[in-house]
């Protein structure tokens, strides 16, 4: 199957490819890192499914669907389960929420697969895939003109500023980013990260102290809101 990713996030577009590549009976011939620019190149040439995200700036993923002349079978790829029903009601194949497993993006490829042909065995999958994969420690943000290398086990917390963030790290230093706090929480929530206010993320290795209402990481005490307190709270076993 001939497929297109569209995603403004640098990283969900870098882990598609790489799911994509390990799939065999999957071919990517475009990607984009917004709609807008992808609607003529799916009018102009033969696509069978499309890696969609939703919430794009300017121009959604439903917005774009909408708009394009031939539909191809669409995934949604989001880090927003608000959209499930309305995906749906789209008739997308399949909702990924991110971060994404391999083991689900292979199942909602299986499903479209099984639309287009229901006889079609269960795609095969690059050999490579069968070693144990290392799991990722680190990410990348865009910082200025550059890529910026991000290690987990060196992010103290972060700070949400509007559509910006602030990571701070142990070299007390901190790297400002255009990236929503939700997408980082969805990101790192599995790499012992844990969402604590509507304004901060904290790296729970780098707690120090534990009050009622805040934490103590290097010298900042960051505030616990209600809102998140319980789950907080359960995570650490407290």
């Amino acid at each position: 199957m001939k497929c297109v990713i569209i995603d403004d996030e640098p990283l969900a577009v870098e882990l598609l490819e790489d799911f994509v590549q390990k799939v065999d009976s999957l071919e990517l011939i475009s990607t984009f890192n917004n709609a807008i620019d992808a609607v003529s190149f799916i009018n102009q040439n033969n696509v069978d499914l499309i890696f969609l995200d939703i919430q794009m700036p300017h121009f959604s993923g439903i917005d774009f669907l909408n708009t394009i002349e031939k539909k191809p079978l669409v995934i949604f790829t989001t880090a927003y389960s608000d959209y499930a029903v309305e995906g749906f009601n789209l008739g997308a194949v399949d909702y990924l929420v991110k971060p994404i497993p391999f083991h689900r993006f292979l199942k909602s490829v299986v499903r479209a697969q099984q639309i287009v042909n229901p006889a079609a065995a269960v795609p095969s999958i690059s050999e490579n895939t069968l070693t144990p994969e290392l799991e990722q420690d680190f990410m990348f943000v865009r910082a200025e003109y550059e890529n910026v290398k991000m290690n987990f086990a060196d992010i103290l917390f972060i700070e949400g500023l509007k559509d910006y963030v602030k990571i701070y790290t142990t070299d007390n230093k901190y790297t400002l980013t255009l990236i929503s706090l939700i997408k980082l929480e969805n990101l790192l929530s599995s790499k012992g990260f844990s969402r604590i206010h509507r304004s901060y993320i904290i790296n729970i290795k780098h707690v120090k102290s534990i009050q009622k209402n805040k934490v103590l990481i290097s010298d900042k005490r960051i505030p616990i809101s209600e809102s998140y307190k319980n789950a907080f709270f359960e995570k650490i076993n407290l």
